[in-house]
């Protein structure tokens, strides 16, 4: 696989006259072949935008209506005709609706209080894509202020856009927080998406809808103009059908940023990580697989042991029920160091958008009261209020808990477990297939132990970078494994899930089902 950079640039003279009509392989195709059929001129930028937002159109708001996409680019055809060059040059891409353009669209996390108006600003990722050439297509649903309202919501849920559904089987969910990326993707409404996570919000919506999903490690990809939940665990990561887009992506948006101290060390490991894409990279790996993690959902185990053997099959050292010591402690403290840093971070966000009257947690809460029947007709706000009644970071029970939790997390926990068996990552089932929707009840965990949030915990407390895979389908759902590893080990992660993709190649457009039949 020839990595992005080392495609020609392509000239646009003439290429328009003799494109082709973009289809419904090209809303499927990978970055790679989008760009060489760029190159020949047998499809343009414009083109494709085009075939997206039709689709959007007739997919996600009318036909199935999955309900992804909170609003599309009015400048989105624009900015394809101008041929954008890059390593993602003309590659149309959506955004979660928590991260920051600076153009016509609003950045709202999915909640009407902040509708006023648009950021006044990019994000870095969002900086960072256009400079790459991407075009930016749309922001997509997800739950509302990234799942951090209320123990009881349904993933996927917000006051603003309503609830983005399952495109293999409708009445069932996207997960969260990042499921309108994850749907939209999955449904053919871009090429990739970006996603954000603070435990789990890249890496369960993309399981559930059959991506790829890299959460990076923390600090290799800026937060800034990025709605907060936790400076300790949230990150921004890209959500992809195939694991060379998504490597391409992340190679896009890494990289330091002054408004993001955390990103200090980001250039010193930012990197082309499509130049890891080896079909090899297999052949003498040592992965350890952690049976802590398994054994919840029976479907989720048959991936995990199909991918056990594949590895062994192409040379990898599998050194089996490897464990992660403190793994039950990391629940104990986790949501308190989160509704800490939330009422501070939200705050510190609120700041930068003085289009609108929202200035605190506070604020946020009052609003919510006020429009209860909008904003509040399935869940509370509980977790709100819960991080309201919190001291500030100065508190020395949340440095404490902060500081207690990453050790163990991450020093004691993922780097010991590597460590004593001289592993290169960690691998564990993914969650099971996706649960029914139940906004009366809200989400219905399957897979991961609840004692610890799930397989994603480990890395999201130590900020760690993990990386899901879809392996095969069970009941007409997808089902993948997450791999895992120390600090800055992305192009390990890539490589590995790479190799794997290469004999899996478990991607599957889906058929909108309306539910499962009964047989």
């Amino acid at each position: 696989m020839l990595a992005l950079a080392t495609i020609v640039a392509w000239s646009t003279q003439g290429a328009a006259a003799h494109a082709r009509e973009a289809t419904e392989d090209d809303a499927f195709a990978s970055i790679v072949s989008v760009r060489q059929a760029y190159a020949s001129g047998a499809l343009t930028p414009e083109g494709l935008t085009q075939l997206f937002l039709d689709r959007i159109a007739r997919i996600d708001k009318a036909g199935p209506t999955i309900n992804a996409v909170l609003e599309t680019n009015p400048d989105a055809l624009a900015i394809a005709r101008k041929h954008p060059k890059g390593a993602l040059g003309g590659i149309p891409i959506l955004l979660k609706d928590n991260i920051d353009t600076g153009d016509r669209m609003m950045t709202s996390a999915g909640s009407l209080a902040l509708t006023i108006k648009p950021a006044p600003r990019d994000s870095e990722v969002a900086a960072r894509l256009r400079k790459a050439g991407a075009v930016i297509l749309g922001k997509t649903n997800l739950s509302e202020w990234a799942n951090m309202r209320s123990n009881h919501a349904t993933s996927g849920w917000t006051g603003r856009g309503g609830l983005t559904v399952n495109p293999y089987v409708l009445d069932r969910n996207a997960c969260g927080s990042s499921a309108g990326s994850g749907a939209a993707v999955a449904a053919g409404l871009a090429t990739a998406a970006i996603g954000s996570e603070t435990d789990g919000s890249i890496i369960c919506p993309a399981s559930m809808t059959g991506l790829v999903g890299i959460k990076p490690t923390v600090g290799l990809v800026s937060r800034s103009g990025i709605i907060p939940i936790s400076h300790s665990q949230d990150t921004a990561g890209p959500m992809a059908r195939n694991v060379a887009d998504a490597a391409a992506v992340l190679s896009a948006i890494a990289g330091s940023d002054a408004r993001d101290p955390a990103t200090v060390d980001a250039d010193k490991h930012a990197t082309d990580y499509t130049r890891f894409l080896d079909p090899n990279a297999l052949r003498g790996k040592r992965i350890g697989v952690v049976r802590q993690l398994a054994g919840i959902e029976p479907n989720a185990d048959r991936a995990l042991e199909h991918t056990i053997a594949l590895l062994k099959a192409q040379g990898a050292t599998v050194v089996d029920n490897v464990e992660i010591p403190h793994l039950k402690e990391l629940s104990e403290h986790e949501i308190d160091v989160l509704l800490y840093e939330f009422k501070h971070d939200i705050a510190a966000y609120l700041a930068t958008r003085p289009d609108q009257p929202m200035r605190t947690l506070a604020d946020l809460i009052a609003f919510n009261e006020r429009e209860a029947a909008k904003e509040m007709p399935w869940f509370g706000q509980e977790l709100f209020l819960a991080a309201q009644a919190k001291a500030g970071l100065d508190d020395p029970k949340y440095i404490g808990m902060r500081d207690r939790n990453k050790q163990l997390a991450g020093p004691e926990g993922i780097d010991a477990a590597l460590a004593k068996d001289k592993l290169d990552a960690l691998l564990a089932p993914s969650w099971g297939p996706a649960f029914v929707n139940d906004l009366v009840l809200g989400d219905h965990v399957v897979s991961g132990d609840p004692t610890v949030g799930g397989v994603s915990a480990p890395a999201a407390i130590a900020g760690y970078p993990s990386i899901t895979l879809p392996i095969e389908f069970a009941h007409d759902l997808p089902v993948g494994v997450v791999f895992f590893g120390t600090k800055w080990s992305e192009p390990t992660l890539i490589a590995i899930a790479y190799g794997v993709e290469q004999k899996v190649k478990a991607f599957r457009r889906p058929t909108y089902l309306p539910t499962l039949p009964i047989r």
